[in-house]
């Protein structure tokens, strides 16, 4: 069964710097590089490299970049077919500067991601997808009309609750699953960033509203935690040598997704996702390549 994900599609256009600069200062990039991202993108190419048949809905301008990021896709193993192309938009942009430790800093222009609407959900064949995945990039009227449709409802529903917006909230008690990291977490809970997974438990039950929901809390190098109702499952972090930790959570979703869809209980693919997540941060760039799950499978053998 297949991952459907609805979600942003962006041009990244990505500085290297020495380090993040400061507020009010200016400092020289090393280089500069283009990405196909955007959440959206990023974790339906993962879910697509993990081996699942990856469908996405999105929405790009009729512009040279939307061409150019949708063939892009469609190489990667991506359906494109529930992509919008609209009149008068430009596709999204993502400015990020990634220093030489590998941190991140991201501004985002959503232009056309805005333009997702229920309609479009409803327009688009759902059939044979077993989980359903989005994030708060696009607007929450279709992501509530996707997590709501028949096939929504029949199937697994994940919310990647980022960024971490409050008025959306309200598509918490959608999803069956949602993962935040520390600081949408903190957000969302109205606490302090939690600085371990002991500390993020508690939090996480403050975002669960009915029964059967989880919540997953990735923590960066400290790995994951799943709350739920039963025990928490704790997955510890993989030792990475970071180049860039861009798009590591939009990974961590798609395999995440992916592992489910082929039918593995959630400690499964837990374990997979993070291990995924973490081998992701040696690549440049959000998009992970076509290898991911081979190269994940050799790393755990000689863990």
């Amino acid at each position: 069964m297949g991952v459907c994900v609805l979600g942003s599609i962006n041009l990244d256009l990505v500085c290297r710097v020495p380090r993040i600069p400061l507020a009010g200062e200016t400092i020289l990039a090393e280089r500069l590089d283009r990405f196909v991202g955007g959440k959206g993108a990023n974790q339906a190419r993962a879910a697509a490299a993990w081996g699942a048949a990856s469908a996405l809905i999105g929405a790009v301008g009729r512009d040279e970049a939307g061409a150019m990021m949708l063939a892009d896709l469609a190489g990667a193993g991506v359906d494109v077919a529930g992509v919008a192309r609209l009149e008068g938009e430009d596709s999204g942009l993502a400015y990020i500067c990634v220093s030489a430790a590998g941190e991140n800093m991201i501004v985002v222009i959503s232009g056309a991601n805005q333009g997702v609407t229920a309609g479009q959900i409803a327009r688009t064949d759902l059939a044979g997808k077993a989980v359903f995945l989005a994030q708060l990039e696009t607007p929450a009227e279709a992501v509530a009309a996707m997590f709501s449709s028949p096939e929504g409802r029949a199937g697994v529903t994940i919310l990647n609750a980022a960024p971490a917006l409050p008025e959306r909230r309200t598509l918490l008690p959608l999803a069956d699953i949602i993962v935040v990291n520390q600081t949408e977490l903190a957000l969302f809970a109205g606490a302090e960033e939690p600085a371990s997974a002991e500390a993020a438990i508690p939090l996480a039950h403050r975002l669960i509203s009915r029964d059967g929901q989880t919540v997953i809390v990735t923590l960066g190098a400290a790995g994951a935690v799943a709350v739920g109702m039963g025990q928490p499952i704790i997955a510890p972090g993989h030792p990475a040598t970071v180049v860039d930790t861009t798009g590591a959570g939009d990974c961590f979703c798609g395999v995440l997704a992916a592992a489910l869809g082929e039918g593995l209980d959630l400690t499964a693919a837990l374990r997979w996702a993070n291990a995924a997540a973490a081998l992701s941060t040696e690549h440049p760039g959000a998009a992970v390549p076509r290898t991911l799950r081979a190269d994940t499978e050799s790393r755990l053998a000689r863990a």
